[in-house]
C-alpha cells in the first residue's frame, strides 16, 4: 500500500499527541523509508531535562539504530514543526532526503523561515524541503496547548494571591 505525505504527518500529529499528554510541547516527528516507518519522536526535553530530547532528534536515533548505521539515506522525515538549528543539522549529518514539515516556526525555523540549513548548497548534503502539509492540524495542536498553559498559570497566579 502506497501512503501520501499527509497520511506520514498524520503519525507525526499522533507521536505529538503523546507529548501533549505527558505535558510537553506538542510537537512529533517520524522517519520513512520504503514505504515504513523506522524511526519516530516525539519532544521530551521536560521530561528528560535534556535539550535535545527534540521529537526529531529522537526518531533520528531510533531509526539510526533501526537501520544499524548513521545513514538515513532514502528516507523522508515527517515532523509536525520546522525544524530547529540543531534538528536540521543532524537532519544534514544524518543524510536524510526529505523533510516534509507541518508548520513554520518563526522563532528557530531552519527550514526556510529564518534560514535554511537544510538546503544549504555549501554543505556536503541538502535535503528536499516540502512544507505546510497538514499545517492546520499542526498549527491547531501547537496553539491548544499553549492557550490551554496560559490559562492554567493565570489560574495558579490567582491562587496564589488568595
Amino acid at each position: 500500500m502506497v501512503h501520501d505525505d499527509r497520511y506520514f504527518m498524520q503519525k507525526a500529529l499522533e507521536q505529538a499527541e503523546k507529548a501533549k499528554e505527558k505535558g510537553e510541547v506538542p510537537i512529533g516527528a517520524v522517519i520513512v523509508r520504503d514505504g515504513e516507518i523506522i524511526g519516530s519522536g516525539h519532544n521530551l526535553r521536560e521530561t528528560t531535562k535534556d535539550p535535545t530530547s527534540h521529537a526529531e532528534m529522537i526518531a533520528i536515533r531510533e531509526a539510526s539504530e533501526h537501520l544499524g548505521g548513521w545513514r538515513l539515506i532514502g528516507s523522508t522525515l515527517y515532523v509536525t514543526l520546522e525544524p530547529c538549528p540543531m534538528c536540521a543539522g543532524a537532519i544534514v549529518q544524518s543524510r536524510i532526503e526529505r523533510v516534509v514539515f507541518g508548520v513554520g516556526d518563526p522563532k528557530a525555523g531552519c527550514a526556510g523561515t529564518l534560514m535554511n540549513l537544510l538546503e544549504e548548497q555549501r554543505f556536503n548534503h541538502q535535503a528536499e524541503v516540502v512544507e505546510g502539509v497538514m499545517a492546520e492540524e499542526c498549527s491547531e495542536i501547537l496553539k491548544q496547548f499553549f492557550r490551554e498553559l496560559r490559562e492554567r498559570r493565570k489560574r495558579e497566579k490567582v491562587g496564589r494571591m488568595e
